[in-house]
């Protein structure tokens, strides 16, 4: 296969960015997306040329850091993340634009890098269970219904890639916070600090510069992970009850 790849450079946060096109030619229909952008990298350097930077670290749709918009689209054609989109995807002769995740929140650091530790700082607002719990229980000491227990499963998937912000047209954080909220008001171990944990993560939500979200829906197509839309009404369910129980 031969490519045209139009390519988001831009030198640093201060400086302006611009599409730029390079050739790829013989691209196998079985590269990952990101082995394709290995490959134009080596011709870049072998050219003499700065090669383009993008995030990457486990190549395996766990890490959630590969993220990148393909043809306008958050990882591209496929419900997968971008180190999981194969190059079958495409056509001979196709031109592949790659931008970096557009948002308030994600400022570009470098070509299609850009910073995502906004998505760390709403987790450690609180994302997480300090209370003292005990030790470690028997198991099935403390039964947890059938279909709590899936659900917060299917929250727990999340990534943490952004897609969902990249894909939203207000730059929302919404479905990614859903998550982390759905996820442990499920279970009895984040019953202690429940009301807490979802005033704090929105609060950091908002002031991380976020945008609202109006249920378009477009986080949940880009998902790779297929996060429910249902989470985001249990976030709202959740904020409206702790907001009503007085914050301390």
């Amino acid at each position: 296969m031969k490519l045209t790849v139009r390519i988001w450079r831009q030198a640093g946060p201060a400086t302006e960015g611009r599409l730029v096109s390079y050739p790829v030619d013989d691209v196998s229909p079985d590269m990952s997306f990101l082995e394709m952008l290995d490959v134009l990298n080596q011709e870049l350097i072998a050219n003499g040329e700065e090669p383009v930077a993008f995030d990457h670290d486990c190549r395996e749709g766990i890490c959630g850091s590969c993220g990148v918009v393909i043809n306008g689209q958050a990882h591209g054609p496929e419900r997968t993340t971008s180190c999981q989109l194969h190059m079958r995807s495409f056509e001979d002769g196709d031109v592949v634009d790659v931008e970096p995740w557009r948002a308030q929140g994600f400022p570009v650091i470098k070509d299609l890098v850009v910073d995502r530790s906004a998505l760390d700082r709403i987790v450690q607002a609180g994302g997480y269970v300090s209370a003292p719990t005990g030790s470690a229980p028997d198991a099935h000491a403390t039964p947890v219904p059938k279909p709590d227990a899936d659900l917060a499963f299917d929250n727990a998937t999340c990534i943490g890639c952004g897609a969902c912000v990249a894909a939203c047209p207000n730059g929302s954080a919404t479905l990614f916070t859903a998550a982390k909220v759905t996820h442990l008001s499920l279970l009895p171990q984040g019953q202690p600090e429940r009301a807490q944990r979802v005033l704090d993560m929105v609060d950091t939500m908002d002031a991380e510069g976020f945008g609202g979200c109006t249920n378009t829906g477009e986080c949940v197509a880009a998902c790779p992970k297929g996060i429910p839309f249902a989470s985001i009404a249990n976030l709202n369910r959740e904020f409206r009850k702790a907001s009503r129980s007085g914050r301390p």
